[in-house]
């Protein structure tokens, strides 16, 4: 049990570094506009911008599944 918390653990320190390297380098400084919706071009084929949206949306999400599991996994291991 003890393998999987540290496998999480490390998983989840990846995947931050990762969502926070994607966040900082693809802010524009207009984070407060409201205007956070991917959109497409007019054929439908995604632009990088909205690939990365999505990439760090991805990241952004296993970030925080991986960090409840680790909650979890030490709340069951560290709690008794």
């Amino acid at each position: 049990m003890n393998t999987f918390y540290n496998l999480f653990l490390v998983l989840g320190v990846i995947v931050s570094i990762v969502f926070s390297g994607l966040v900082f380098l693809t802010g524009k400084g207009d984070a407060m506009s409201g205007s956070g919706s991917i959109r497409t071009s007019y054929k439908g084929k995604a632009s990088f911008d909205d690939i990365i949206s999505r990439i760090t949306l991805g990241t952004g999400i296993a970030f925080m599944v991986l960090m409840v599991i680790v909650d979890a996994l030490g709340n069951r291991l560290f709690v008794k």
